[in-house]
């Protein structure tokens, strides 16, 4: 019977493993509690650049960005000529454009920036026959058409439709269903996106509507952007609270349990964030693309995007500047950790003045040079992680992860000083909580990653993940 149970996904966006065990510990997450004592919990990782964007996808995916090519929160777009920008701060939309960096990010980054070579967890379960349900949720790529819930004037500005789950639920802009859920962006320190999630939520255990659902709590992760993640447990309780709301749908937590089963996971961690960096700096003397700041793309030297804790440096057409050049202007700048780059078939990574050369090599990793720039407890899971960033075809030549507690400026020269951050391989941001509960048997590996969510969701089902979910689990020799 426990395979046949409904599933649902509850993604609390930015919690890393500290702060809900601190949470825990003071008796704040009574829903976290009971779901922790019912199930099983692991320490999982996330993809890298731990950013919202490439990490959702990877959860919807089950790939890397080598296979579903999403590569960071902001980067340039080689077949459109253009910086692509999701959302780093309004600034940051306004240097690429506003109504651009939205449409982005609410309706291309599923329409065509997320590869089509990488199936989705939902197109996987609708096309088995089941319902699947999305509520907020980023990387939403499913079977079913839903118009756009605006005024005809504003629909005509953007595309009448986008292609989602049977239940697909996104900010009031696609709603496949009348639920009398309220507004979802009004208040977000109040954590009004959490309770129209919530409100949803309810609406549809109590209508039997699905079979699975992506539940997205995205509200403690702004919260704790703005305070810092431990300073952000108030949030953290609302997003408790909805967890709650959702069990009490059916009749409380242990009645929830013997119909559902459920996932708790994090998307990324997040770390306190003190000074910050401007990656730009490093090559001021060569020629910038600058977006809508000006420059013609096929003249300039190379495109700078940075954004929370990682950073993309992409070669364009009047760059004469290799790699390996680019990265080594990074040498002793205070805010760069690890800066990575490809060479000759070999994944390179510089930190603190030492070289590391690697490549898979016969279920493991082939090194040269000194293996502690990428240390394991520094960085977990850091060879895969980083050379998979290194395979997007939409990555920059020269990717950067942020020494702890820096952040880099973004492209509207904003950042989260005093407040909470992620994005770059160090263990504070890429470790992240995972507590499974109404499972016959404990479906969390030891070696968890996010990527093994969409393939645990459809071995649940009985189903057989497609061949870009199927990840190699190499061990470094």
């Amino acid at each position: 019977m426990g395979a046949r149970k409904k599933l649902v996904l509850a993604v609390i966006d930015g919690l890393a493993p500290a702060v809900l065990e601190r949470g825990l510990e003071q008796s704040r997450l009574p829903a976290l509690a009971f779901l922790r004592e019912a199930g099983d919990y692991a320490l999982g990782t996330t993809a890298f650049p731990s950013v919202t964007p490439v990490c959702l996808t990877t959860i919807a995916t089950g790939a890397h960005p080598d296979v579903h090519h999403i590569p960071h929160l902001v980067w340039y777009h080689r077949g459109e000529r253009r910086l692509v920008e999701y959302g780093s701060s309004f600034s940051a939309a306004r240097a690429v454009g506003a109504r651009r960096s939205l449409r982005d990010a609410t309706v291309e980054m599923s329409r065509s920036h997320v590869s089509r070579a990488a199936t989705t967890v939902f197109e996987a379960v609708e096309d088995a026959g089941l319902t699947a349900g999305a509520i907020n949720f980023t990387c939403y790529r499913g079977r079913t058409r839903h118009p756009m819930r605006l005024p005809l004037p504003v629909r005509n500005r953007w595309y009448e439709a986008v292609d989602g789950p049977r239940r697909f639920f996104f900010f009031n802009l696609y709603e496949s269903d009348e639920t009398g859920a309220g507004l979802a962006v009004r208040d977000r320190l109040g954590g009004s996106i959490d309770a129209y999630a919530a409100a949803i939520g309810r609406w549809l255990v109590t209508r039997d509507g699905f079979d699975f659902l992506v539940y997205y709590l995205p509200d403690y992760d702004y919260a704790a952007h703005v305070a810092g993640p431990g300073e952000a447990l108030d949030a953290l309780e609302r997003a408790d609270r909805c967890l709650a709301q959702l069990m009490d749908a059916a009749g409380g937590p242990e009645g929830f349990l013997e119909r559902y089963a459920m996932v708790v996971c994090s998307d990324h961690g997040q770390t306190r964030v003190e000074r910050s960096g401007r990656l730009r700096d490093a090559y001021a003397d060569l020629s910038i693309y600058g977006g809508r700041r000006g420059g013609d793309p096929d003249l300039c030297d190379v495109a700078v995007c940075a954004s929370n804790r990682a950073g993309m440096v992409f070669r364009l057409p009047g760059c004469r500047v290799s790699a390996r050049a680019l990265a080594e202007r990074l040498d002793g700048e205070p805010s760069a950790d690890v800066v990575l780059f490809l060479e000759e078939g070999q994944a390179v990574a510089r930190r603190a003045g030492s070289e590391l050369r690697f490549a898979p090599e016969d279920g493991g990793w082939r090194l040269e040079g000194d293996a502690l720039v990428l240390d394991a407890d520094r960085y977990p899971n850091g060879f895969e992680r980083a050379w998979r960033a290194l395979l997007c075809p939409n990555a920059g030549e020269v990717i950067v992860s942020a020494t702890e507690g820096y952040e880099f400026d973004d492209l509207g020269g904003r950042n989260h000083l005093g407040g909470g951050s992620h994005g770059s391989l160090l263990a504070g941001d890429s470790l992240v909580p995972m507590i499974a509960a109404g499972f016959d048997d404990p479906p969390l590996p030891p070696d968890a990653q996010t990527a093994d969510l969409a393939p645990l969701v459809l071995a649940h089902f009985g189903l057989e993940p497609p061949a870009t979910m199927r990840r190699s689990r190499a061990a470094v020799a």
